[in-house]
Parts: C-alpha cells; structure tokens; sequence
C-alpha cells in the first residue's frame, strides 16, 4: 500500500504537487480565496459599485445607511463605491511595478550571472549603488521630482524594487550555469538567448514567483503611503491612501470611523492576504520538501 502510494506520488506533475501541498495551508487557502474575490470586485467597480465615485450622491459626512452601506465622504460621495474604486487602483498599480521591477531584475539578473567577468562587476555595482540609497527616500525625491500621479508612480515603483530580483536571479544563474542541461545546449550551439530564457529562466521561476508577492504587497504599502502625503494618486481618483489623507482630523477620527476604517482595514487585508499566499507558496515550492513528501 505504501508503495502504491508513493508511486501514484511520484506520477503526479509539479504544479498538481505545489498545489496539494499548497491546499494543506487552510489560512493560507483562505486568503487566497479571499484576495481572488476583492481583486475580482476591484476589477468590477464599474458594474457593482452602487455609485460613481465622484457622484455627490448624498449628505455630507453621513453615517451608514441602507442606500450607503459605508457612508458618504467630507462631501457627499459614497464610500463604498470610492473604496472598491480605490481597491482597483492599489492592486494596479502593485502589480504593474511588480511585473517591472520583475522584468528588469530578472533580465539584469541572468546577464549578471551567466556572463560573469565586467557584465556581471558593471551590473552589480549599479545594484549596489541603487540599494545603497534608503529605499523610502530614493521613493519619495523620485515622487517629488515627476509630476505626482499613478502612472509616474508606477514607473517610479517599478525602477526603485528591482535590485532585489536581480540579486536572487543572479545567484540561481550562477549555479544553474555550471549543470549538465546548460552545458550541454552550449555544446549543442544554441543560442545565448535561447539558454538564458528557454534553460536557465525557467528553472528560476519559483523562487522570482515567491519574491514578487513580497514585491507586490510591497508597492501597494508604498502607494497608499505616497497618496497618503499627497504624491501619489491625486483626487479625484481615488486611492486608499488619499481617502485616508481625507480622514486625518481628530474629530473624524473619533466620531467618524466609517471616513477612515474600511480604506484602512482594505489595505491591512489585502497586504496580509498576499504576504500570507507568499509564505504558503515558498513553503510549497521548496523543492526539499517536495521530494520528502
């Protein structure tokens, strides 16, 4: 029976083994299901939001109602509608510097690592020189010299967070190089593109696909906090950290909690959920662990 069993195992492919394992996670499961649905009503704003976002649809300041389920702002917008608005803004921009940071530190990556010599001291003494500067700062001098805006904050996100990405596709390169399946296509006269991204990129996958979920969580916290100091997303679009920038006064803090707690609990439930489907996926991915199952 045992054998059966690790034979039947042993048949299974790797995204089937990276997924059973994955599933035994239940929190993790759950937030994965849970990021799936608000990425799903932040995408459908326009179709389920009950109001334009920057309708002036009632009272100022109200209070939860029937027609408002979470109220209405300083002037009379509806809150729910702004905070699924918002919600698609954060996760936009999170992943598009996510998959730029990505891109360029995967392709710095793999020539840094497969070419070595002066390619490999040119590109990570850039790295280093960008990682030297304090992150929030290199954000914020960028923020202030473009022209406050998501697509600028975008761009700015997505050419700050990629020393990171190249450092673990460099290391991985190093060693993949050195196998008997890269060594192999070089005798076999393939092409220095086809091995960086036909060989050696895909078995790199994993640990980038663990590290940009902490790239992601990463860039939504740093919007929110640039919208939050007036250098991200500018209003009218709304952003969860310009609705919390609307909702900073003592007063409303203690009598209006409805103006700041869901764009709040809206940023700590997504950056969880993600941080929470990282960990799970790292764990499921470890190749270790994987041929011990």
């Amino acid at each position: 029976m045992i054998q059966l069993k690790k034979r039947a195992w042993s048949s299974e492919s790797f995204g089937h083994i990276v997924w059973r394992r994955f599933r035994a996670h239940r929190f993790s499961f759950f937030c994965l299901i849970l990021l799936a649905a608000l990425t799903l009503s932040a995408i459908l704003a326009p179709v389920i939001a009950p109001h334009d976002p920057n309708e002036i649809a009632g009272m100022f300041s109200a209070a939860p109602t029937a027609e408002f389920p979470l109220g209405t702002d300083q002037i009379g917008r509806d809150e729910l509608s702004r905070l699924l608005y918002a919600a698609r803004v954060s996760l936009l921009v999170g992943f598009l510097a996510t998959v730029i940071s990505t891109a360029i530190g995967v392709v710095l990556g793999l020539l840094s690592g497969y070419f070595g010599g002066w390619v490999d001291m040119v590109i990570m003494r850039f790295t280093d020189m960008v990682m030297s500067f304090p992150y929030i700062l290199l954000v914020l001098v960028a923020a202030a010299i473009f022209r406050p805006g998501m697509w600028n904050i975008i761009l700015i996100l997505g050419f700050v967070d990629w020393p990171g990405v190249a450092r673990l596709v460099r290391g991985s390169t190093l060693s993949l190089r050195e196998s008997n399946f890269v060594k192999s296509s070089v005798v076999a006269g393939m092409s220095k593109a086809h091995i960086l991204f036909s060989e050696i990129l895909p078995n790199t996958t994993a640990p980038i696909l663990i590290y940009a979920t902490l790239v992601l969580a990463m860039s939504m916290l740093d919007e929110a906090a640039l919208s939050f100091l007036g250098m991200g997303v500018q209003p009218p679009m709304p952003s969860l950290g310009n609705m919390l920038n609307g909702a900073q006064s003592l007063t409303i803090l203690t009598s209006k909690p409805w103006l700041w707690l869901p764009p709040g609990l809206m940023i700590v439930v997504l950056v969880m959920c993600i941080n929470f489907v990282g960990d799970a996926l790292r764990d499921a991915m470890d190749p270790t662990s994987i041929h011990r199952t």
